[in-house]
Order: structure tokens, then C-alpha cells, then sequence
């Protein structure tokens, strides 16, 4: 983190701290479903509040398009704040303007209040420098706690980290030193588990993963694709059929930077893609043509957890199988199991990120022992995939 400006150090005291989280969370009839990201960014908003800071938080909430969507107001994420938080948030129903200027000026040190919708402004996606200035008039200081729209390079994320004295928060500090520990200067040997449906969508993330890790463990349907192009019959499994020469260049990389590429030498195989659905467990080429590949089997799950004994670091990015529906979750819960444990005793260090890769590691109960998981999702794959996050360049010292 020695690249990037943060708190540490910075008196907040007195000053009108314009602070962007990411509080795009689940809501049904102005319910929210899931706190877990107000829960992640509740502690930094109390060390800057009680720090004396006048906090002003400002997030986007869904895509209304530069409208004003109703059902897409922030009053009831204000709320669910201030009962996370366990005292007052004011709530501004601009996020610039008289609005937002009244409600801002209103804060006295420690307190903290939430402005309405960055996006029922088009500007905000735009990253208009009007726009910006706008909001810029809202703070003497700027912080990124939202490393989840890092990729993003709108007027919230990326334009007013050059229009205030930027900062990173402590969810965002968090989540840059988990991920420079995982691959930018991990402890070897490395293992990445890279699951999911299909190559066509993480082949950027392979072709950056080959060059840094010692082992890549490829998951899922993606895996049918690898075994297809090395001649093995996958049946009817999912598989990419067009992306072969693809696969085999990226075989070609791995052997170049010393990478082995790991796949399963057996499988789940069942007719149909149904929970509960009829199987058996096969060698990986022993597959019927009317079979379905729809998990890893058992040699592949003990040959998977006996590498990560020998591992220091281990990076994933989806599951292993169809994990949704029994009993193809198996090799999933497995895994991220044993990963678990060998992260508990102090063995690995284990870095998790993606939509699916964290309701996978919660089906299996193992996403709290893990070292680090990440909920961001593009900006984490992104971030996999070795391209230069905005909202992150724009926090570098110097």
C-alpha cells in the first residue's frame, strides 16, 4: 500500500469528508435484503466519525439512467445506515445543489449524512468535470471506500480523486492489500482456482494468471474446453468447441512461464443437469457421448486438496461444479473447505473473489475463514486480470 495515500496519519478533525461507498445493495419494497456491504463499510465511517470528521457519504444505487427513480432513492439505505452505524445519518434528497449544500452544511463534527442517488445525474457515469465540481464544492477531502466500482472511472470514483486531496478507505486499503499480497507479491507456490461456465468470458484473466501462478486449477464447464482440446471426449458436457485452438494457446503459455495447468481426471457424470439427477462417477475418459461432466470427482478433489497443502497463497475465482443443485456441489464445498482449514491454521493464504465465488464459499460455510473475499465483482476480475483499475490509479501517491 506504500503506492497508494491513506488515512494513516491524515487529521480528519473539523473537515467535510466526502466519502464514496458502495451501498448498492439488495432491496424489496424499500427493504434491504443483504447489509453486507453496509456492514463492510460501517467501521470506516465510525473511525472518521469519531475522528471528528463531518462524514458525507455518496454511493449509486441501481441504474436509473440519470432519472429520478423512485424506487431507486437512497432514504431507505440512509436508514438501514443508521441502524447499522447505532446513530443519526441525515439524508439530502440531491447529491448536489442546494440540496446537498444545506444538509452538508448542517453537519457538525462526527456526524454523518448520506447524499441521494449519484446516478439519477447522467453526468455521474459521464464523468463530466461540471459534474465533478459540483460535488467537489461538498468536501475538503476526498475518500474511496469502494473498491467494487474501482473499474469504473465516473465522476465519484475516478474524477474526484483529481479534484480533492484523495485518500483511500480502510475497506479499500483492506481490500488492495489483500490483493497485492495474493499475487503482486505473493509467497510461493501459488495455486489459482479458476471455475465457471465458460473461457469465452475470463480468457484475460488466464492469460494474466499463467504468467504469475504456479498451478491453475480450471473448474466447471470452463474445464471441459481445456480437456476437449487435449482430445479427451467430453460428451454432451458444456463446452466451448470453437475456443479449442484458444485453449491450446493458452497451454502453450503456461509451459512457457512454468505454470502447470491443472484439470480433473475425474467427474461427476450425470444425462441430465437436474438436482439429484442420476450419476456416476467416472474417469475423465471414460465419459459416455450422452454424458454430462457437471462436477469434479473424487480423485480430483483429493489430488486438488493434497496440492494446497504444499501451497502459501491461493487466489479463486469460481466454482468447481454445478454447485446450485446436489450432489454437484461436492468438489466446491471440498475444497473451499480444506482451504479453509489450512487458512485457519495459519498455512494459506487464501484471497476469494466474484458474484458466484462468494455464494459458492458461503454454500459451503468456509467465505468467513477465508484470508480475504472480495465483493466486488467486475472490479475484482478486472483486478485478476491484470488491467489498471481508475478509481485506484487515481489514489497513487505522487
Amino acid at each position: 500500500m506504500a503506492d497508494f495515500n491513506t488515512l494513516d496519519g491524515v487529521n480528519v478533525a473539523g473537515k467535510r469528508v466526502l466519502l464514496r461507498a458502495d451501498l448498492n445493495v439488495p432491496m424489496k419494497d424499500g427493504v434491504v435484503g443483504d447489509t453486507t456491504r453496509i456492514d463492510r463499510t460501517v467501521p470506516g465511517l465510525i473511525e472518521l466519525a469519531d475522528a471528528g470528521a463531518k462524514l458525507v457519504v455518496i454511493t449509486h444505487f441501481g441504474r436509473p439512467k440519470g432519472a429520478r427513480v423512485p424506487e431507486m432513492s437512497l432514504k431507505p439505505v440512509a436508514d438501514a445506515l443508521a441502524k447499522q452505524i447505532g446513530r443519526p445519518v441525515k439524508f439530502a434528497d440531491d447529491c448536489i445543489g442546494d440540496a446537498a449544500a444545506s444538509v452538508v452544511n448542517s453537519l457538525k463534527d462526527g456526524e454523518i449524512a448520506l447524499l441521494e442517488n449519484l446516478r439519477y445525474h447522467a453526468e455521474e457515469e459521464k464523468n463530466d468535470p461540471a459534474f465533478v465540481a459540483e460535488l467537489a464544492k461538498l468536501g475538503d477531502m476526498y475518500v474511496n471506500d469502494a473498491f467494487s466500482c474501482a473499474h469504473r472511472a465516473h465522476a465519484s470514483t475516478e474524477g474526484l480523486a483529481r479534484a480533492l486531496p484523495a485518500y483511500a478507505g480502510r475497506l479499500m486499503q483492506a481490500e488492495l492489500e489483500a490483493l497485492g499480497n495474493a499475487l503482486e507479491a505473493p509467497k510461493h507456490p501459488v495455486m489459482a482456482i479458476v471455475g465457471g461456465a465458460k473461457i469465452s468470458t475470463k480468457l484475460d484473466l488466464l492469460g494474466n494468471l499463467v504468467a504469475k501462478v504456479d498451478q491453475l486449477v480450471i473448474g466447471g464447464g470452463m474445464a471441459n474446453t481445456f480437456l476437449a482440446a487435449k482430445g479427451v471426449n467430453v460428451g454432451k458436457s458444456l463446452c466451448e468447441h470453437d475456443l479449442l485452438d484458444t485453449a491450446r494457446e493458452i497451454f502453450k503459455k503456461a509451459e512457457a512461464a512454468n505454470c502447470e495447468i491443472v484439470l480433473p481426471v475425474d467427474g461427476l457424470v450425470a444425462k441430465e443437469f437436474a438436482a439429484n439427477a442420476p450419476h456416476d462417477v467416472c474417469d475423465i475418459n471414460d465419459v459416455a457421448a450422452d454424458g454430462m461432466i457437471l462436477d469434479a470427482g473424487p480423485a480430483t478433489i483429493e489430488d486438488l486438496n493434497k496440492r494446497l497443502e504444499t501451497c502459501e497463497t491461493l487466489v479463486w475465482n469460481g466454482p468447481l461444479g454445478a454447485f446450485e443443485i446436489t450432489p454437484f456441489d461436492t468438489a466446491t464445498v471440498s475444497v473451499a473447505q480444506h482451504a479453509a482449514e489450512l487458512t485457519k491454521a495459519g498455512k494459506l493464504l487464501s484471497v476469494a473473489g466474484g458474484g458466484d465465488t462468494v455464494a459458492a464459499l458461503r454454500h459451503a460455510d468456509s467465505d468467513q475463514a477465508f484470508s480475504y473475499v472480495s465483493t466486488a465483482g467486475g472490479a475484482f476480475l478486472e483486478w485478476l486480470e491484470g488491467k489498471t483499475l481508475p478509481g485506484v490509479a487515481a489514489l497513487r501517491a505522487g
